[in-house]
């Protein structure tokens, strides 16, 4: 069972709808490929624990000869995998075996009820969605990414309650979108994703916040450099059974992650139109894409990218609803007025 949770008129409403995973076994009957012992280089290689990789598979293609990803990949799996690793695992990106055999997510333990929409639907041994820096930190800021960071505003941002406009909130707050790289990373809700493809073009829907990206693969050229946009503009391309997707253009008004995605440094890091992010999508097993998305954007990181990866897994059980954000969001009116209010009256409060 998982929960929606919808606001309407600033009520949060629980609804319970059921929902049970897709079959197919995540490639039964091959063995995974583990490393030899926690801590080595050898471990820290993608998918050594969390992917069971088929001998000899060959993903199906699509009618015009392209390898097919297309299906429902939400990402529920992820909601306990941090975005950051937690400094005690060191350079290490997956629990040891003992780790986890004593470990069991939220929600997966026998009997247990969890406050959240959805609920991770398997143990992972992944230890933080980045993978590079080797130590799953997210980087450190620029002096200009401090000053830009300084200037972020949002009702995420601790300490900020001066509210007089719409300028005085996020994107997220407003409805507008999540952006990118925080789209293709976890909530703890509405992970639904769904790739779907056409000839020379593949587009990925997105639940939260009910956005598609469209992505030619034609050879499209791209647009010219002035012309900005909240989620960058994507141009893909193959390689081999690999989709490669290059995204440039971001209008820099959004952050490179969220209060929202689990195990974030924080609500607000920001990004800038420098941003370039390069995704890679392989179909490694029936129900399986390896999955790894590389985020550049030397302004404001000192060491200037950093990668977070792991594993899609098939689920085309998954139902996808509308995430109409803007129905009853009266979040950003009644901030406002409450600022305002509170603003008006603090004398009397003393």
């Amino acid at each position: 069972m998982i929960r929606r949770i919808l606001i309407l008129g600033g009520l949060s409403i629980s609804l319970v709808f059921a929902q049970q995973n897709a079959g197919g076994g995540r490639g039964r009957g091959a063995a995974p490929v583990k490393p030899a012992e926690p801590g080595t280089a050898k471990e820290r290689q993608l998918w050594a624990y969390d992917v069971t990789i088929p001998p000899n598979y060959t993903p199906p293609k699509t009618p015009w000869g392209e390898p097919d990803l297309q299906g429902m990949w939400p990402l529920n799996h992820l909601i306990q995998v941090p975005l950051v690793r937690p400094k005690q695992y060191g350079d290490r990106l997956y629990r040891t075996d003992q780790e986890a055999a004593s470990y069991a997510p939220r929600g997966v333990r026998q009997g247990e009820a969890i406050p959240v929409a959805d609920r991770p639907d398997r143990p992972m041994r992944q230890l933080s969605l980045i993978v590079d820096p080797p130590d799953g930190q997210f980087p450190e800021l620029t002096e200009l990414g401090k000053k830009l960071q300084a200037e972020m505003k949002s009702s995420y941002r601790p300490g900020q309650t001066v509210f007089d406009s719409v300028e005085d909130f996020a994107a997220w707050d407003r409805c507008i979108t999540r952006g990118m790289p925080v789209s293709m990373e976890p909530r703890n809700y509405n992970n639904g994703i769904r790739i779907m493809q056409s000839p020379g073009y593949v587009a990925i829907v997105l639940e939260m916040a009910h956005e598609t990206r469209i992505i030619p693969t034609n050879g499209m050229p791209p647009l010219t450099s002035d012309i900005k946009q909240w989620l960058g503009e994507s141009r893909g391309h193959w390689e081999g059974n690999t989709l490669v997707v290059e995204t440039t253009n971001f209008n820099g008004l959004v952050g490179h992650t969220s209060a929202g995605v689990p195990g974030s440094p924080g609500p607000l890091q920001p990004e800038t139109p420098n941003m370039k992010i390069t995704e890679r999508f392989t179909r490694v097993a029936p129900d399986t894409i390896e999955f790894t998305m590389k985020i550049e954007d030397p302004t404001v990181f000192t060491r200037g990218s950093y990668t977070v990866a792991y594993p899609m897994y098939l689920d085309n059980k998954y139902e996808m609803y509308e995430y109409a954000c803007h129905e009853g969001n009266t979040a950003v009116r009644n901030y406002i007025q409450t600022s305002r209010f509170e603003r008006e009256h603090a004398n009397e409060q003393k």
